[in-house]
């Protein structure tokens, strides 16, 4: 079960003008009970549903209210609720810290593996699961996009989280590795909660969170909260276009 009971986070913000910094909300207040096998959140750029998944094993921690996952406080227990919940970003690159993909695996199995020989042989067995067997000794930075995101899942999976939060996982790939890394998502046996701009994806889960300006605005069934979804943004203003001078165009600047 993941519960949050009135959380609010919140950030201070320089004051333009000079004065004291001020105070702004990010998120919230918010108030859930997910206990569903997949959960799915969608919003706007900017809406806050990352600061909300990023709750969820600690990287954020609340300025105000309390969020446990199966019963651990995120700001209490933050390592053993980081042993139970994997975190996988939209960038692998922002995850991926060693210089080849077993090296990679092998580093996330080091305290539960403690022997080298097997750590390496399991790390060889998780990448074969994904199809990266032929990828395991090449330098990461020469795998595709696609590659490195399914490496980095397969790290975070690798220890055998109980929950996985994903955010935004599939928005730099294109459409063939999106559908490897959903049709991997959507075959766990783990609970899975993804932030995602993909509406077919979010269409598959069991629930469905819209966050608009820091706050959960629907909360219920695929169908009817992504067509919530589509209304907020049918009737939400288009942000402003970069402006297009009239005259001749600047010079450009000396180098």
């Amino acid at each position: 079960m993941i519960e949050l009971d009135d959380v609010v986070v919140t950030a201070y913000s320089p004051d333009p003008q000079g004065g004291p910094d001020r105070v702004v909300r990010l998120l919230g207040p918010v108030s859930l009970r997910l206990a569903e096998r997949r959960v799915a959140v969608v919003g706007a750029n900017g809406s806050g549903k990352s600061t909300l998944a990023r709750l969820l094993n600690g990287l954020v921690l609340p300025s105000a209210g309390r969020v446990r996952v199966g019963g651990l406080d995120t700001a209490e227990d933050g390592p053993a609720v980081r042993r139970k919940v994997g975190f996988v970003f939209t960038d692998p690159d922002a995850q991926l810290v060693m210089p080849t993909p077993v090296e990679d695996v092998a580093l996330s199995l080091r305290r539960l593996v403690p022997d080298p020989a097997a750590r390496d042989a399991r790390a060889r067995a998780a990448l074969a699961r994904v199809g990266l067997a032929d990828r395991a000794e090449l330098p990461v930075h020469a795998l595709s996009g696609g590659q490195k995101q399914l490496l980095a899942l397969t790290s975070v999976l690798a220890v055998e989280p109980d929950l996985l939060v994903c955010d935004e996982p599939t928005t730099l790939l294109d459409l063939r590795w999106r559908r490897t890394v959903d049709a991997l998502l959507d075959a766990l046996p783990q609970r899975v909660v993804v932030v995602t701009h993909d509406l077919e994806a979010a269409a598959r889960a069991e629930r469905v969170l819209v966050v608009d300006e820091g706050a959960v605005v629907f909360d219920g069934a695929p169908a009817d909260a992504l067509a919530h979804y589509r209304t907020l943004m049918a009737d939400a203003p288009a942000p402003a276009g970069p402006r297009h001078p009239t005259g001749p165009a600047p010079a450009s600047p000396a180098r």
